[in-house]
């Protein structure tokens, strides 16, 4: 016989049990009553399987001509936007603000061009990857 102590819910029990040679099997003794473990949860239904995704929708904005259409390299508000459509613009000129992490970003052309469409209008919150403005 070995005995142990042994804490449940900060009580301590004093716990003696017997040594069975390998495969035996033994009925308990105790000393006390013998309470059964609680039941595990029964399992739940699982969920129904998602949906399958719809096709890609069209792209919201498509340039005209054989323009391009700009995104925001990060969420944040607009704050100003510097250009209209019909504007001509040079490799490098703002034509947005977005302010994002209370730092204001100036969006620029990459190349020189006619801006097609501003999507977006001042103190519109946009994600990254919005679209913009088309380049043509």
């Amino acid at each position: 016989m070995k005995t142990f102590m042994v804490t449940v819910d900060g009580k301590n029990y004093e716990v003696t049990l017997k040594e069975v040679a390998e495969g035996a099997v033994s009925s308990p003794a105790a000393s006390g009553p013998i309470s059964r473990a609680p039941e595990a949860p029964k399992p739940v239904a699982p969920a129904p399987a998602p949906a399958a995704p719809a096709a890609p929708a069209a792209p919201a904005h498509a340039p005209t001509g054989n323009g391009q259409v700009e995104t925001a390299p990060i969420q944040g508000k607009i704050l100003r936007v510097e250009a209209q459509a019909g504007d001509h613009v040079e490799a490098g000129d703002v034509v947005m603000i977005l302010e994002a992490m209370k730092m204001e970003n100036e969006i620029m052309a990459p190349k020189a061009g006619t801006i097609g469409q501003i999507f977006v209008s001042d103190g519109e919150t946009v994600d990254a990857g919005a679209d913009l403005y088309s380049l043509e």
